[in-house]
């Protein structure tokens, strides 16, 4: 494992409460069915209700889609400026010298947003709790109700990492280059074509391949599977470390558990189609392609 700090497993957490240092977020997101006709797939719903209802002692809650996503588009959770990120965290106590721990309920994929967020702008002391609420409350570990007591404010400081969003237009310049693979993380009745998508037209950025992130959970735990089981299903679908890599999925946020576990597994040229098939499946001059 390329950054044991990045993942941090429920007993350990369990230790550190109490340490002065330890931001703990719970970054859960709800998508709930946009009403007939709505330009937006979905309506994103900050899960602070199950937050109040249940979390780890002395956690806080992020809103990802309120308060670290552009607001200037339609689309949601677009990666915002370096700046609204800066004082975003900065208002959640994230600085320098603190020990970030990310988790979210149902599925990873909102912690490893976060934690992917916190990558680009050169944060390294960040971690997934694998597994999320969901494993923390299976082995019945203690939990705090009611708002966040929040963290104090601090100075948080960035040092941006280039390249990892992309933009349509680099997608698309991509398709057929032998030096980069473009990985869609959704599941593979939607990576093919077969169900109507609620991002618009069905099927895949063409040449793609399909590494669901789903696939990259284990089930019974909700924690990541193992490193070698992931290492065997990208190296089937011909993803390797001498090429470059493009993740999306519907609207960047699943495609994060494979970019999580792609760096985890060694890959440097990795990156992240930001608007995913929320962009471009709706516009019509962007190729398409199904089974």
């Amino acid at each position: 494992m390329r950054d044991p700090r990045a993942l941090i497993d429920t007993a350990t957490l369990a230790d550190s409460l109490g340490d002065s240092s330890l931001r703990v977020f719970d970054c859960t997101t709800y998508l709930e069915p946009a009403p007939a006709g709505a330009v937006e797939p979905y309506i994103a719903v900050p899960g602070r209700k199950t937050f109040e209802d249940g979390h780890v002692p002395g956690a806080d809650f992020l809103d990802l889609q309120g308060e670290f996503s552009d607001t200037g588009t339609h689309l949601h959770f677009m990666m915002p400026s370096a700046a609204r990120l800066v004082a975003a965290f900065g208002r959640h106590g994230v600085g320098p010298g603190t020990r970030v721990v990310l988790y979210s309920i149902g599925t990873m994929m909102w912690a490893t947003r976060f934690w992917w967020m916190l990558h680009a702008l050169g944060f390294d002391g960040a971690a997934v709790l694998d597994g999320g609420l969901d494993k923390w409350k299976a082995e019945g570990r203690p939990l705090e109700t009611g708002a966040s007591r929040g963290y104090p404010a601090a100075i948080f400081v960035a040092a941006p990492r280039d390249g990892l969003f992309v933009d349509a237009a680099a997608v698309k310049s991509a398709i057929g280059r032998s030096d980069t693979v473009t990985l869609n993380a959704l599941g593979p009745q939607f990576h093919r074509g077969l169900e109507p998508s609620r991002y618009g037209r069905p099927g895949r950025v063409p040449g793609s391949v399909n590494v669901p992130a789903a696939t990259l959970v284990d089930p019974a735990t909700k924690g990541f599977t193992t490193l070698a089981d992931a290492a065997a299903k990208f190296a089937a679908q011909g993803v390797s470390k001498d090429k470059r890599t493009i993740c999306y999925c519907g609207g960047g946020i699943s495609a994060t558990i494979d970019l999580f576990l792609l760096h985890q597994l060694g890959h440097d040229d990795i990156t992240l189609y930001d608007a995913s098939m929320g962009e471009w499946a709706k516009t019509e001059s962007l190729p398409i392609e199904t089974d």
